[in-house]
């Protein structure tokens, strides 16, 4: 697999992407943090039969998330990218799966040490990151 950054305008959902629809997705959870930092976390892309162009596997949330701030911005970074081999649909469509059946949110004895963490080098947690209040 090649690690590469690609234009948002070379990369399009798959179909095989487990969460392919028709709307947008939510992003409004995760919009703040690429806002602030950009993404972090390659989506999974292969090559989709076209000159450099790639259809996403997994990562349309990350993906509609940059689109959403290019829009705001006029220009868009290009996205870290882990390339797939071209291979046969199973391949993608196992890789979708697995990427989000594997994602587990952090409990909250985990999320306290880690904002403690964070206030103790002299940040603060934002807003988008703080802990619901029924957690406090």
């Amino acid at each position: 697999m090649q690690l590469a950054h690609i234009p948002l305008d070379q990369l399009n959902i798959s179909a095989l992407n487990m969460r392919h629809g028709k709307r947008a997705p939510d992003i409004s959870d995760i919009l703040p943090s690429v806002r602030a930092r950009g993404v972090l976390v390659p989506l999974l892309v292969r090559p989709n039969g076209q000159p450099e162009t790639f259809e996403i596997v997994a990562g349309r949330r990350r993906y509609f998330a940059a689109k959403s701030l290019a829009d705001e911005r006029g220009e868009g970074d290009p996205l870290p990218c882990a390339i797939m081999e071209d291979g046969d649909d199973a391949d993608a469509l196992e890789a979708s799966l697995i990427e989000n059946l594997a994602r587990l949110d952090p409990d909250e004895v985990s999320q306290w040490e880690t904002f403690s963490r964070l206030v103790r080098q002299g940040r603060t947690v934002p807003i988008s990151l703080r802990p619901s209040a029924s957690l406090t």
